[in-house]
């Protein structure tokens, strides 16, 4: 794949496509070679290169990032300084708020209105601060691109992917009909969508997760550019989709010369694929250095307790005597492919095939397996949120084939806990309304003050009952998880599903929240169905793993047993996904 800039080399990275507001004029298309500094920036003059660092493509100094809003002004970083050289991966590190995506957005000024950028942002040599609009446009795609974290918040939902591509194509270089098309097949090509000239017409709900990643990735492949910034690429997908896009990136960044701004909360990560290590607390760079060093030797308290911020240690042993909660025996979800006019069922869509389980009083049963594989579903169905064949047997009594008010008086003892707590909270209801809705629909409340059952249960999870009229906004990622744990929790039930709760939290959050589901465990005899792509925090948490694959059930057994002896080939392709590094391998 010839890179556009220079026809001798491989290919760079691009961000999606800028499209010019009603009025402007559209960017010049880039140039065949790599733009000097004043070249790309009108009349931007850059220092000397005597004054910069001439191997660094971004080198930043004393970044100020404020945002003004009714008049008030709130710093968000606080003189941040450093650089990426040529070849070079640097990471941004640290916990949310600290400024690290803020950073990244001002190198191209994607910041809002309200931003108020001070210090200096060079590119090649060229300040980008005050840089004219259409300069900056003609850099941002081109030759300066990013990675988000979310793909679907990124690719039009309405576009094919040949559209969506074929848009940064036509801004920067022109190129349309054949020509792009054949671009497009090749970079899709490139990043690893098979047979790619199948999929142009396709649109990113029918890709999955690690799909639509790699279609971002194609996009900021191409124009070329020679800074790839990737803010937590791979945060929300599987262990083993996580591997391929960490392989994609550095694979990327050997062939074809990429300099990188890695942008991730996660330090495993970070220790394979960066050069150089930036850790940011509260707008400010408290420490910086190549990646062994700090890894091997922080300096700064911060740093320390960044990386001492793992999930540690095994669950507790259950009592021999603990009586059996839940169980299954064969549980098998299928849902109809209807077609035809008379919506004849024509085949079937095995989401779960023949799952037996058992979870008793007080243990945690860990449910692990890439997206699709049927998670989810296995415990939707064992909750009775989703039709199912097979027996359900809850305290001794089966109730699958519980309806009406037995079913009702069910939902009671069976609660579950999200992966997103901000979309699972009413944004137009408080907090305490939030956590007290279950005790008025199951009749709890008699006899009892609501606000005083809200109370006793938001201490019991760590949060200030004072806070409780405040709404869910109002709270971080931390607190939001520990209302909708205590929303669950004020019912006092038996069985709690927990869907990937600590996935979308920092490293430091994580360990709070694992912390305080152990001690709910430990003193209500909780039995747990914990979903996870994350396996630290599964072999931390759990007492028996059930590994699932394509609605098959393909390994289940102790904790210990799944982690240390792996029977099945895709489990030990999971655990070699989840623990990189030899030393992060389960003895």
């Amino acid at each position: 794949m010839n890179n556009p800039r220079n026809p001798a080399a491989p290919p760079a990275a691009s961000v999606p496509p800028v499209i010019p507001a009603a009025g402007e004029a559209a960017a010049v298309p880039a140039e065949p070679n790599r733009r000097t500094a004043e070249a790309s920036l009108g009349g931007s003059r850059a220092e000397p290169r005597s004054k910069v660092d001439a191997e660094a493509v971004l080198d930043i100094r004393d970044l100020r990032i404020s945002f003004v809003n009714e008049g008030r002004s709130t710093p968000a970083v606080k003189g941040v300084s450093f650089t990426v050289k040529r070849g070079e991966t640097v990471a941004l590190v640290g916990e949310s708020g600290s400024g690290k995506s803020v950073t990244a957005l001002a190198t191209v000024k994607l910041l809002g209105a309200s931003a108020q950028i001070e210090g200096s942002v060079r590119y090649n040599g060229a300040e980008m601060i005050g840089a004219p609009e259409a300069k900056l446009r003609a850099v941002r795609g081109n030759d300066i691109s990013f990675v988000f974290q979310e793909p679907m918040t990124s690719l039009n939902p309405l576009h094919t992917l040949e559209r969506q591509i074929g848009e940064s194509l036509a801004l920067h270089q022109g190129l349309t009909g054949a020509a792009a098309r054949a671009r497009i097949v090749e970079l899709l090509d490139r990043v690893g969508i098979r047979d790619a000239e199948s999929r142009l017409a396709d649109y990113p709900h029918q890709l999955s997760g690690g799909q639509r990643q790699r279609v971002m990735i194609a996009m900021a492949l191409a124009n070329g550019p020679e800074l790839l910034i990737a803010d937590e690429p791979t945060t929300a997908l599987d262990v083993t989709i996580q591997a391929q896009i960490l392989d994609l990136l550095a694979e990327l960044k050997r062939d074809e010369g990429l300099s990188m701004l890695f942008i991730s909360h996660d330090l495993g990560i970070v220790r394979r694929i960066a050069d150089r290590v930036c850790v940011m607390q509260g707008g400010e760079i408290v420490e910086q250095g190549p990646v062994e060093e700090i890894f091997s030797n922080p300096r700064h308290p911060y740093t320390r307790k960044l990386l001492a911020a793992e999930p540690k240690g095994i669950a507790e042993p259950i009592d021999p005597a603990a009586p059996e909660i839940v169980s299954t025996d064969n549980l098998r979800v299928w849902f109809p492919i209807k077609r035809g006019f008379l919506r004849r069922t024509v085949g079937h869509v095995k989401a779960v095939n023949a799952a037996t389980l058992r979870v008793r009083a007080g243990e945690t049963l860990g449910i692990v397996g890439e997206s699709g594989s049927g998670k989810t579903t296995l415990a939707l169905a064992i909750m009775r949120l989703i039709e199912s064949n097979g027996p359900i047997v809850y305290m001794g009594r089966d109730i699958s084939t519980l309806q009406g008010r037995g079913l009702r008086r069910l939902r009671r003892d069976m609660q579950i806990v999200f992966q997103d707590p901000f979309g699972s909270l009413s944004p137009r209801m408080t907090v305490g309304q939030i956590i007290a809705e279950g005790l008025g629909v199951h009749g709890v409340e008699k006899g009892r003050d609501p606000r005083q059952m809200v109370a006793e249960i938001m201490a019991e999870v760590g949060l200030d009952p004072t806070t409780m009229d405040r709404y869910p906004h109002e709270f971080s990622g931390g607190q939001r998880q520990r209302i909708a744990i205590a929303r669950a929790m004020i019912l006092r039930p038996k069985v709690v599903v927990l869907d990937e709760p600590t996935s979308a939290l920092d490293m430091t959050v994580q360990v709070q929240i694992v912390e305080l589901l152990r001690e709910l465990q430990r003193r209500h005899g909780l039995a747990f169905l914990f979903i996870s792509h994350d396996l630290r925090v599964v072999r931390a948490m759990s007492h028996q793993i059930l590994v699932m694959r394509a609605g098959d059930v393909v390994e289940q057994g102790t904790t210990a047993q799944v982690f240390d002896a792996p029977k099945s080939d895709y489990t030990r392709a999971l655990m070699a996904a989840a623990f990189h590094d030899s030393k992060e391998r389960p003895s």
